[in-house]
């Protein structure tokens, strides 16, 4: 008895970039290198490694972080509490904007973040550790002297 053959399906449309050439970028899955892509795309392939990499749907943000352990830059689905580096395997913590203060290191100038409320953050330059947090004005100084 023959088998009904399905028809072939039809070819997914051609890719047109946007008329006003908006980009994004993500990380490559492969080689870790920052790709850049034109908005619209479902996959980008990689330059460098040949590796495709999935682009995330329309509307999902995503936010960047280095890894604390090998200084990769991670990019994650932006809300995420933490990201396991995957060169490393460093479990890194993902904070908001809202959620972190900047402070130059005391010893080298390199500008440090830390998370608010923490007391120190010590340099991964250097290693000093800076003291952050509340600051006693000159007159309480004065005063306490």
């Amino acid at each position: 008895m023959p088998v009904p053959l399905a028809p072939y399906p039809s070819p997914p449309a051609p890719y047109t970039p946007p008329a006003n050439g908006a980009q994004s970028q993500l990380v490559c899955s492969g080689c870790r290198n920052l790709l850049v892509y034109p908005v619209g795309a479902t996959s980008v392939c990689c330059a460098v490694c040949n590796a495709v990499t999935a682009v995330p749907p329309p509307g999902t943000e995503m936010a960047q972080l280095v890894c604390g352990g090998c200084h990769t830059l991670l990019m994650y689905i932006r809300g995420a509490t933490s990201v396991q580096c995957s060169c490393c395997h460093t479990v890194n913590l993902a904070l908001e904007a809202n959620q972190v203060a900047h402070v130059n290191c005391g010893n080298c100038r390199m500008l440090l973040m830390y998370q608010y409320g923490a007391r120190s953050v010590k340099c991964a330059v250097c290693n000093f550790v800076t003291s952050v947090g509340v600051t006693t004005s000159a007159a309480e100084q004065k005063f306490n002297s």
